[in-house]
């Protein structure tokens, strides 16, 4: 069968069970993986005897490695397609989870979860890549936060419900469990989802192929309002943000394990909610962008209302900090929409290597500044503490949504007569 037929064979039942559900569950366990730090956290620090600092390090140590993986999986999931790729770096992760379970060190646990990110880095944008090719474009800010939303049951399942499994077992015997869920999840991508076309001519891992996403306009403009903020959200909500409850609104571990899982749980409705608004939005004529400047102003607001302790609200604070900061998971909509077919793998890739390294400076960053005060005799920091570190962040969010509203800003001048000038929001046509 002609390969480049598929596409218009597949019905949207098929798609759903053969491309989409299998690949939403893999990046379910990835985002599961990437926060559960956040809840085993007492656990790791009685275990370990961590600092701030090597907690921080430990649980970035994941962002750090899946930030390093992203071009050389771009280039293959535009070359070998996602099918392949996400088999085996399922069993790499799978591999990784069953290193973190036996280690006993920290140096063998940060090199354990490293390997986790490295398997796992692929998960998001195979889904993507896997996603755009069986769709029509129009359709993918809706289809993104469908799989944005699974990776918040994914962060939500890490809450309560591990909490709950503790009960039956301890941090090793749930990574033997995910090791084994992992394995098994590359193996279902393998066997149900169909083979997508091949790219013969994408091109090797040079500077050149590279900067092709670089390049491009839109590109720069989406990263310029939106990746600060992403990974914010990513590095704070996978550790620091049930930190802050513990340290800060003193609530007991159980309390700490409800609030995140509202939190994460909130990214579900988030999603849909962001995806079906740039599409309602964008029927009106209103560009995704637009739609994300909002939504970074008002993450950006959440932030500064924990800078200013407003202490009345910790509780919906957190909830709306994962609620709000959803709005972050647009980027990936509007360069999927903005790039060409062959090179949507090595964007949505170049795109996570920046979230991810940015991911990893905020949570070895935010560990780093709290760690600056002596924290109390039950190993919490004070509030003072994180005032600081927040009020870091919303400074370095201030610029790019300072760029975008100069963007935004009306254009006025003489129009010389006879030529007739059309202005538009950043651009400027002339017609006679």
């Amino acid at each position: 069968m002609d390969q480049d037929q598929q596409p218009a064979r597949l019905s949207g039942v098929a798609v759903f069970f053969y491309v989409f559900l299998p690949f939403a569950v893999g990046h379910y366990l990835s985002s599961l993986l990437r926060t559960v730090n956040a809840v085993l956290a007492p656990d790791l620090v009685a275990s370990l005897a961590l600092d701030s600092g090597q907690l921080g390090l430990l649980t970035s140590a994941f962002f750090f490695a899946f930030a390093l993986v992203q071009l050389p999986v771009g280039i293959a999931l535009d070359r070998y397609g996602p099918r392949l790729v996400q088999l085996v770096l399922m069993l790499v992760a799978a591999f990784g989870a069953l290193l973190f379970a036996r280690g006993h060190t920290f140096l063998q646990l940060l090199v354990a979860r490293a390997v986790i990110g490295f398997g796992l880095g692929g998960c998001f944008m195979s889904a993507v890549k896997a996603i755009s090719a069986w769709i029509t474009p129009t359709k993918l800010p809706s289809v993104h936060g469908y799989l944005i939303a699974v990776g918040g049951l994914g962060a939500a399942t890490a809450t309560l419900p591990v909490r709950l499994a503790l009960r039956y077992t301890d941090w090793r015997g749930l990574f033997i469990m995910m090791a084994a869920l992992l394995a098994c999840v590359g193996l279902l991508i393998w066997l149900l989802s169909p083979r997508s076309p091949s790219n013969a001519d994408a091109r090797r891992p040079t500077v050149e192929s590279i900067l092709d996403v670089y390049r491009a306009a839109a590109f720069r403009r989406t990263i310029g309002l939106i990746l600060i903020p992403h990974s914010v959200f990513f590095g704070i909500q996978g550790l620091w943000i049930g930190r802050w409850l513990t340290d800060v609104a003193h609530f007991s571990e159980a309390a700490v394990a409800y609030l995140l899982y509202l939190s994460m749980a909130a990214v579900i409705f988030g999603a849909i909610f962001v995806g079906m608004v740039t599409e309602w939005a964008g029927r009106r004529g209103v560009k995704p962008i637009d739609v994300a400047g909002v939504g970074i102003t008002g993450f950006v607001l959440v932030q500064a209302a924990i800078v200013f302790n407003y202490a009345p609200s910790y509780q919906m604070l957190s909830v709306l900090f994962t609620l709000v900061g959803t709005v972050t998971g647009i980027e990936y909509a509007i360069v999927a929409q903005s790039m060409p077919p062959n090179l949507t793998g090595r964007a949505a890739t170049c795109l996570n290597l920046l979230i991810f390294v940015g991911a990893f400076l905020v949570q070895a960053g935010f560990g780093q500044i709290i760690g600056l005060w002596h924290p109390s005799f039950l190993n919490q920091y004070p509030p003072v503490a994180y005032r600081v570190a927040f009020g870091v962040l919303v400074l370095f969010q201030l610029p790019g949504l300072a760029m975008f509203a100069w963007r935004r800003r009306p254009v006025k001048c003489a129009l010389p007569p006879p030529i007739k000038e059309e202005y538009e929001v950043g651009t400027l046509r002339s017609t006679r």
